[in-house]
């Protein structure tokens, strides 16, 4: 399988129009909250919520606008909209995976959404650890080093996700550590540019955040198990499709992972043993509402957002109009909860 098959246009449709038969059922979080009506007014504007910093900029609310896709035609209005509707309420935007950019320009315009989101939004570029490895042993890295300025992007998110690409009859494999191109990057990465580490809808193990933290990464997405699933994705991608039509492999590795509760039980208990963490946390995987996304911030030891693809993909792809909508009642109701609802402690 080609370079240009393995991230084709028709792919990116198939992970768009499938997200739908790859989501995981999550819980009712109304009883995760106490309702304490006495304890505040109501807050003086419709929203009106905490900035984060992330590295020299702020985002004006506590909600990541996930990386999704790019690479296809049909992605080229919907990270238009998300853009327009980010640099309208100060959303962090990540894009989706930039690997068609090193063949050539041809999608550079739906990448190219700075113009949108405004000189001071917060926006990263996304690559796959197979494509920076790669690039890094070719001693080509400045070809994505290009693309970064040329998109003129805050950061660099670098995604690992071996399990989608074993699953992946034209995916990627790696020989060694995701942890050694990490440390090489932070070498080389330019100061104004900041490196984010993610998964794609499996999640991180204890080990694997601690090597993170260690490390000091800036920004960690957990984008865990509890979402749009791409090993089951690829496996669900029409097989008429794939060269490897006879691939043949067991599900059950699909279904291993860690959820977005559980990484926040295991960052806390990194914390607790070596104290503040300079890393921020980007918790994503399976939230589908405000309520989530308060009720896991809330309980995690660190600075944090929460970060969403499938609702605003959902919104993004029936018009602006719905998507603006979408973020106002999304961005109200996170107000209301932050002033009237108390987390309750998360069980370990």
């Amino acid at each position: 399988m080609t370079e240009s098959n393995k991230d084709s246009p028709q792919r990116k449709s198939h992970h768009l129009s499938m997200a739908e038969v790859a989501q995981t059922n999550v819980t009712e979080m109304v009883r995760y909250f106490d309702y304490e009506p006495l304890l505040s007014g109501f807050p003086k504007m419709a929203i009106d919520l905490p900035e984060i910093k992330i590295a020299n900029k702020v985002v004006k609310a506590p909600l990541w606008i996930s990386s999704m896709t790019g690479g296809t035609g049909e992605a080229g209005p919907i990270n238009k909209n998300l853009a327009k509707v980010a640099g309208k309420y100060g959303l962090g935007m990540g894009l989706g995976s930039c690997r068609p950019l090193l063949d050539s320009d041809e999608y550079f315009s739906d990448f190219d959404l700075r113009g949108l989101i405004g000189e001071e939004g917060v926006l990263y570029a996304n690559f796959g650890i197979a494509q920076l490895e790669e690039q890094w042993h070719k001693d080509r890295l400045e070809r994505v080093l290009h693309i970064l300025e040329k998109l003129k992007v805050d950061g660099l998110f670098l995604h690992i996700n071996p399990l989608q690409e074993w699953y992946q009859p034209e995916g990627d494999r790696w020989q060694r550590s995701p942890l050694e191109l990490i440390k090489n990057i932070q070498e080389v990465l330019p100061k104004n540019l900041t490196l984010g580490v993610k998964e794609v809808g499996q999640g991180m193990g204890p080990e694997s955040l601690r090597a993170l933290i260690d490390l000091k990464v800036p920004l960690v997405e957990f984008a865990a198990f509890g979402g749009t699933n791409f090993s089951v994705l690829e496996g669900k991608r029409p097989k008429e499709l794939n060269d490897n039509k006879c691939l043949d492999k067991s599900q059950e590795l699909c279904f291993v992972g860690h959820s977005a509760s559980e990484m926040v039980t295991n960052v806390n208990k990194i914390i607790e043993d070596r104290g503040l963490v300079e890393t921020t946390f980007i918790i994503s995987g399976g939230i589908r509402s405000f309520l989530q996304g308060h009720y896991l911030r809330e309980n995690l030891k660190a600075a944090s957002l929460y970060g969403m693809a499938k609702p605003f993909l959902k919104a993004a792809a029936v018009s602006y109009e719905e998507l603006d909508r979408y973020v106002q009642r999304e961005l109200e109701g996170l107000t209301m909860a932050t002033y009237f609802l108390k987390a309750k402690q998360l069980k370990q």
